[in-house]
């Protein structure tokens, strides 16, 4: 196949639309489906990543794409069973790798999740595709589909569920070309390797790097070189925890991936994690109920004739000193950032998040400062000396 028609483009309004090589054969085939402009955007972005991130790390990868940056992404390690609890999927047994993947792609940000487009990097399984069943998405790309999780997944959305199979073997070419106003933008691929060697100058007083910080470090920087930049990414234990994307100032990035990382960990609180849910709410629902709690205003969710809709009795507030005392426990975070940062306030914020481990370019005329900063904590800074944007 040559070419595929699609609905639309971006928007209903812009027709015709379809995806073609100019050269050869397209390298995907719907096996279920009408995928659509932005769907096929998402697929491939999110298919490149975590094509990178099983390279660099050798276990199974996901990413929850929306609307051309990744909302998650993670590789297959084991959950706890506060993971799994606060993620939803306490009740599916024993996960495999590539689900668990998933769950830690999709649970981190479930808000921004919610219609995702799904990549995994290896063949669907059943486990991941009864996962994937019950969460509201658009559509899954992958190398191939156990046919039992075929099956399941045709199911989904009255039988119109996106699902498309991508060929391992496909090798795009080397230069890439866009087209903007009627004009044409052509540039070399972005083949950069991410590797341990991307990390080995090391700036600051504290150069010393775990393994598993040194995986997550590659982790957040594969995840930034398919994220709409401006883009900063905190990662922990194999996941990105909060993802700041496309945003015109470095430190309101960082604070929007902070406020996410934040939000992941109060999650896992005893406030957060006995709420009493009346047993008919939805998933979504409770998302956003949650979101509320752990937010600026949680009355909206617990004020007489609001939490009756939700919970089973009326919780208690969440305060600002009980969040504060609890984010203490988030440490060890490693960030990612796609371009130098200017000022040290992305350090003192980054540091409020739990942040110890920081990959940057480098090459502000501010980074004595920032290296300073990252002093002060006992924080360890890499300079990359490689840019990461992306659009």
């Amino acid at each position: 196949m040559k070419e595929l028609a699609l609905k639309y483009g971006c928007n209903p309004n812009q027709k015709p639309s379809k995806i073609y090589m100019e050269n050869g054969e397209l390298p995907i085939e719907v096996l279920n489906g009408k995928p659509g402009y932005i769907n096929f955007l998402d697929a491939l972005n999110g298919w490149q990543l975590v094509s990178e991130l099983k390279k660099a790390t050798n276990l199974p990868a996901a990413t929850s794409f929306k609307h051309v940056s990744p909302a998650g992404a993670a590789v297959g390690r084991p959950l706890s069973d506060t993971l799994k609890k606060i993620y939803w999927v306490d009740d599916l047994g024993e996960l495999t790798p590539l689900a668990s993947a998933y769950a830690r792609a999709r649970g981190a940000d479930r808000m921004s999740s919610y219609g995702d487009f799904i990549a995994l990097s290896d063949t669907c399984d059943l486990c991941t595709a009864k996962m994937i069943f019950r969460e509201v998405s658009d559509g899954v790309i992958a190398p191939g589909y156990d046919d039992d999780a075929l099956e399941l997944l045709k199911t989904k959305r009255k039988g119109s569920y996106n699902v498309i199979k991508i060929d391992t073997n496909y090798k795009p070419a080397q230069t890439e070309t866009k087209q903007v106003y009627g004009i044409t933008f052509e540039q070399g691929r972005n083949e950069l390797v991410i590797d341990e060697q991307l990390f080995a100058n090391r700036v600051t007083e504290n150069k010393e790097i775990p393994k598993d910080a040194m995986i997550d470090m590659a982790i957040a920087m594969i995840t930034l070189k398919y994220t709409q930049s401006n883009s900063v990414c905190y990662v922990k234990d194999g996941q990105a925890i909060g993802i700041g994307a496309g945003q015109q100032s470095r430190i309101h990035c960082t604070r929007l991936a902070g406020t996410k990382a934040d939000n992941w960990f109060l999650r896992q609180s005893p406030q957060v994690m006995n709420l009493p849910f009346k047993e008919d709410i939805r998933r979504a629902e409770r998302d956003n109920a949650i979101d509320v709690y752990i937010g600026e205003e949680p009355m909206d969710v617990l004020a007489d004739g609001a939490w009756q809709q939700i919970f089973t009795k009326q919780p208690e507030v969440f305060t600002l000193e009980e969040k504060k005392n609890w984010l203490l426990g988030l440490k060890d975070v490693v960030l990612g950032s796609d371009a130098f940062f200017p000022f040290g306030d992305n350090i003192e914020r980054a540091h409020r998040s739990g942040v110890k481990y920081i990959a940057q370019p480098g090459g502000s005329i501010r980074d004595d400062n920032v290296i300073e900063t990252c002093n002060k904590y006992g924080i360890v800074m890499a300079f990359t000396g490689i840019r990461l944007f992306h659009h």
